[in-house]
């Protein structure tokens, strides 16, 4: 499935590495929901994890399709990639006001911002671009009509194309080998997103000089990681960047990389 979007050109542009998220729009179809920080989501600063932010994230996309009836005709998709910006950490406790958008969108993906703000003072903005697909053939596959055109009234990039942000090579250094657990598989018998920033929160947490101001997570998935697999994780620190590959027998499944953010 994969190949299907690697090779396709896209425009040239700015470093999207560097360019700040869409804002909310002022019209058009945006789930708003609130929920509660749980305990389980905070690290010892009290503030939300980055495994937590993608736990909501993924929890607020599945709300949304049964806010607009999309959950029995859609219910498979796969995230290529996530960005997350860190503008203000939410802190314990809080209560979240989570809106969700699609921001560009193409009939058989799209982009899907998610802005998460807290009455503790807390600004996360984040994005997604999120593939629909079947469940056979674990291809991507047409959203309905209906689907796209709510979708377009909040954007109107309605050609959206898949472009790689993160492909460094694989450094040639022996990588930290990381455990997975059964709990960390999902239905498609892959290991869930939560679990890849699990390993992003274990290999970044001690990067104090850039998560201490506004900073920004990249994660893109590029083969999924099987259970039983032996993953392995590679770093390389740069002045303005922390940059992490996953990889099995040497081949990258993902890359994801902490670098500031601008606001």
């Amino acid at each position: 499935m994969m190949d299907q979007l690697a090779h396709r050109p896209a425009p040239a542009a700015a470093d999207p590495l560097s360019l700040p998220l869409a804002p909310v729009p002022s019209t058009g179809h945006i789930f708003d929901v609130t929920r509660r920080l749980g305990t389980v989501d905070m690290d010892e600063n009290r503030h939300l994890r980055i495994d937590g932010i993608a736990r909501h994230l993924q929890d607020a996309g599945i709300d949304h399709l049964v806010h607009t009836g999309a959950l029995d005709s859609h219910p498979h998709w796969i995230v290529r990639r996530t960005v997350i910006d860190v503008l203000r950490p939410v802190t314990w406790p809080a209560q979240l006001r989570i809106r969700r958008w699609c921001s560009g969108i193409s009939p058989r993906w799209c982009t899907m911002r998610v802005r998460i703000d807290s009455d503790s003072g807390g600004l996360i903005e984040t994005e997604g671009f999120w593939i629909h697909v079947n469940k056979d053939t674990m291809s991507p596959t047409r959203v309905a009509d209906e689907f796209f055109e709510l979708m377009c009234t909040t954007t109107d990039d309605h050609r959206v194309r898949w472009q790689q942000w993160l492909d460094e090579p694989l450094p040639t250094t022996t990588g930290t080998r990381f455990p997975l657990r059964r709990t960390d598989t999902d239905y498609f018998q892959h290991i869930t997103n939560t679990a890849y920033w699990h390993a992003v929160h274990e290999f970044t947490a001690d990067a104090t000089e850039l998560i201490q101001r506004p900073h920004r997570f990249v994660l893109e998935y590029n083969k999924p990681i099987r259970y039983g697999e032996q993953l392995d994780i590679h770093t390389a620190h740069a002045p303005d960047a922390l940059t992490l590959w996953l990889s099995v027998d040497r081949d990258t499944r993902a890359i994801a990389q902490l670098r500031p953010a601008s606001e």
